[in-house]
Formats: structure tokens, C-alpha cells, sequence
């Protein structure tokens, strides 16, 4: 067994990527660090999803904190930015896309409960401290969460943002 060189991990990839992105788009509402936003850019290339919507206080490219963490994808992947986010859920819905909040309230559901209807989905992923906003909350077609299992209540947002996109890919690839 050897690891792959860079050149064969990408020809590996080519052959199983489909030709277009998946139909699932982050909406990311006011997020703190630049580093996550980095960090969330490189996980939406990896995983090929559509695009990233960044709003509000988050941080946006040519950001260098954001390029230190994203390592290029910020070339790659598709993004625009609304300095308000509930305009951005307005346009996305407009656009045909089920806005999904990525949260725990009393009436979420678990991701993977979401059905092949609610795709395009536009996944909002809260603030580092607050959260979604309560305000978009109530917008949302759905609140969905990821199961956890420990004592702590919360995952760091960019590492709940890519189990939570490659738990929809999954989904979404078993229902087509």
C-alpha cells in the first residue's frame, strides 16, 4: 500500500465527480471567524456542492485569514455575499431553493430525515455563538439537526457544517 501523489488523488476524484455540483448550498449567517469560513470553502470544494452564500459580518474573499485556511478553493467554489440574510433566504427561496436551518430547536428533525423533494437545499449554518437567528429560523421550510450523542451540546460550526454536507450528499446520492 503507498499513498496516492497528488496528480492520482485528483484523476481519482475526476472519475467520480459528477458533472454537475450537487444541489446543496450553505447559507452562512454572520459567522465570526475567518478561519472557519476558510475552512468551510475548502470542505465545499471537497465535497462539490453548489455554492456558498456568505452574509452579514462574515468574512469573504480576498480575506486573508479566510485564503490562509481555504488553501485556494476560494478560486474554486461558487459564492456570493449578502450583507443581510434574511435577503439572501428571500432570494435563494425565490430561486427555487428549500432553505434548511441547521439548528436544535424543539421542532427540529434529524438531517437525515430530509427527502428527495427538498432538494436544491440551501443550508443555513448559524453564528459561532448565537446560531441561526430567530428571525431566519422562522423563515426556514425546516430545522434540521445532527444527532449527537455526548455530554456537549455543540460541534464547532465548521465541523458541523461538513458532517452536516456530506450527510446530504449522502442522502441525496441514495435517493437518485
Amino acid at each position: 500500500m503507498r499513498k496516492l501523489v497528488a496528480e492520482e488523488r485528483i484523476a481519482r476524484w475526476r472519475r467520480y465527480r459528477p458533472q454537475k455540483r450537487f444541489p446543496i448550498a450553505a447559507i452562512l449567517d454572520n459567522i465570526r471567524s475567518a478561519y472557519n469560513v476558510g475552512s468551510m470553502f475548502r470542505t465545499a470544494e471537497c465535497a462539490y456542492i453548489a455554492e456558498l452564500v456568505l452574509c452579514g459580518i462574515t468574512a469573504r474573499p480576498p480575506h486573508r485569514k479566510v485564503e490562509k485556511t481555504a488553501l485556494g478553493t476560494t478560486q474554486l467554489v461558487p459564492w456570493r455575499y449578502f450583507s443581510d440574510t434574511m435577503e439572501a433566504v428571500q432570494v435563494l427561496k425565490a430561486e427555487g431553493w428549500t432553505i434548511a436551518a441547521l439548528e436544535i430547536t424543539d421542532e427540529s428533525i434529524p438531517i437525515q430525515s430530509v427527502k428527495r423533494s427538498h432538494f436544491p437545499l440551501a443550508l443555513v449554518i448559524g453564528n459561532e455563538v448565537t446560531g441561526v437567528d430567530d428571525l431566519i429560523l422562522a423563515s426556514a421550510d425546516m430545522v434540521v439537526e445532527i444527532p449527537q450523542f455526548g455530554e456537549k451540546e455543540s460541534l464547532n460550526v465548521a465541523v458541523a457544517f461538513g458532517i452536516a454536507v456530506y450527510l446530504l450528499i449522502e442522502k441525496f446520492r441514495s435517493l437518485t
